[in-house]
């Protein structure tokens, strides 16, 4: 069997959405010829914890774990949280957060930690990847980023030991969207852009997660050509064939009890206005409707629900751990996620499709979700100031085809991927 390295910054216990792709990838690659030891930090102090999914790391896995510099406690400091408190993920880049604090601590984030905030990790994991490689002698590095600092550590050790780097883009690096609206420095720019380059240059080949940013990735480095692979997202079927989930699936809804859930991060920018407004009018019209959001929700999106009436038919659930959440999108009526990036596939979609409960997506050009939707007849996507009052008058139409969603199935995904890294 082959040997290869991953590099991800998220790792269980965190319970962070970004570690379901690497973690499952682990789990799989023993079964397509590969070996894998991981490479991580030794603890995510950002992101909330979920103990459960260390049942899927097997006691026969290495995983090497390095420390960090991570600036989220001097954030803590500067906002007035204690270092125990909890950052929220769809706060910490608000607009709607005036302090001076606040903003000084964002535009330090944005331009002096380049080309993320976990750059840190870099050194500690250089080191230790040093180790692992003399101790195990890899045929390959695969690394994942978001952090994009996990492919600047790739990019080192596949050059020091001359091997083949094989980069996961789960999010675009220079021009992710959280960017959005925020004042980057030139400099900055120019630095993010040459390290992103020089990672491609190196790169056996790079991994996208939808066609999308592939294309366009293609479209500002054509050299890519013939370099690029796209692996989805997905989802783990393993997860949705237990007991728990069945029986939260057989879960039975009235009319009078219609319940629409988003689960994950929930950013400003991400903020379907038309649609807080056409609840209400189904609401004032009779119907028994009730918004519930499993993640953190940004501060503009609960200002917005509470002025246009909704904040009593809504409930904030906050983080739950990752089988209580497939257990509240089985129960749900809808699914409502908003796809803000045209090159991105919010990693929720997946879940939602598994389910087979009609999905109402917003999110401005993003042919991939739109696409997808479409193929499996699983719901509608709409443009961020539409209503989406077409998709209630539709829905009882939507009728998934599994068929398709099950080709998104993470063990395939793995089987695909091996096949690309041992064919390199």
């Amino acid at each position: 069997m082959k040997k290869v390295l991953v590099i991800t910054y998220f790792w269980p216990p965190s319970g962070k959405a970004s570690l379901h792709l690497p973690l499952k990838i682990v789990k799989y690659l023993p079964q397509f010829d590969w070996t894998p030891v991981v490479l991580t930090v030794k603890e995510d102090t950002f992101s909330d914890k979920d103990e459960s999914l260390l049942k899927d790391v097997s006691p026969d896995l290495i995983v090497a774990k390095t420390k960090t510099f991570e600036p989220f406690n001097m954030y803590r400091k500067a906002i007035g949280k204690k270092t125990e408190e909890p950052l929220i993920a769809s706060e910490t880049i608000s607009k709607e957060n005036e302090g001076m604090m606040h903003k000084l601590s964002v535009w330090i984030r944005m331009n002096l930690f380049i080309p993320d905030a976990r750059i840190g990790w870099f050194f500690s994991a250089v080191k230790k990847g040093k180790q692992l490689f003399k101790e195990h002698k890899f045929d390959a590095v695969l690394s994942f980023g978001p952090p994009h600092t996990a492919h600047l550590i790739g990019k080192y050790l596949s050059r020091r030991f001359k091997v083949n780097h094989f980069p996961v883009f789960i999010d675009p690096w220079t021009d992710i969207i959280y960017y959005k609206n925020f004042k980057r420095s030139k400099p900055t720019i120019m630095i993010d852009n040459y390290l992103e380059k020089k990672v491609l240059q190196n790169c056996k080949k790079a991994v996208f997660v939808t066609q999308t940013m592939e294309s366009d990735y293609l479209k500002k480095y054509p050299w890519l050509s013939g370099k690029t692979f796209v692996s989805y997202w997905g989802y783990n079927e393993e997860d949705f064939s237990e007991g728990s989930f069945r029986d939260s699936l057989n879960f039975s809804t009235t009319y009078e009890e219609e319940t629409v859930v988003h689960a994950g991060n929930i950013f400003d920018y991400q903020n379907p206005v038309n649609f807080w407004k056409q609840l209400k009018h189904e609401i004032d019209n009779g119907r028994r409707i009730k918004l519930k959001f499993i993640g953190t929700v940004s501060p503009a999106i609960k200002k917005t629900i509470s002025g246009v009436g909704l904040e009593s038919h809504t409930e904030y659930s906050g983080f739950l751990p990752y089988k209580e959440m497939l257990n509240e999108l089985a129960k749900a009526t809808y699914l409502l996620v908003c796809a803000t990036e045209p090159r991105h596939l919010p990693g929720k979609l997946f879940e939602y499709l598994r389910t087979g409960k009609p999905i109402i997506a917003f999110g401005n050009d993003n042919k991939d979700v739109k696409g997808i939707l479409e193929e499996s007849n699983a719901g509608m996507l709409f443009r961020y100031n539409e209503s989406g009052k077409e998709f209630f008058e539709r829905a009882e139409q939507f009728s998934t085809d599994f068929d398709t969603v099950k080709k998104f199935d993470r063990k395939e995904i793995t089987r695909l991927l091996a096949e690309m890294m041992s064919n390199s």
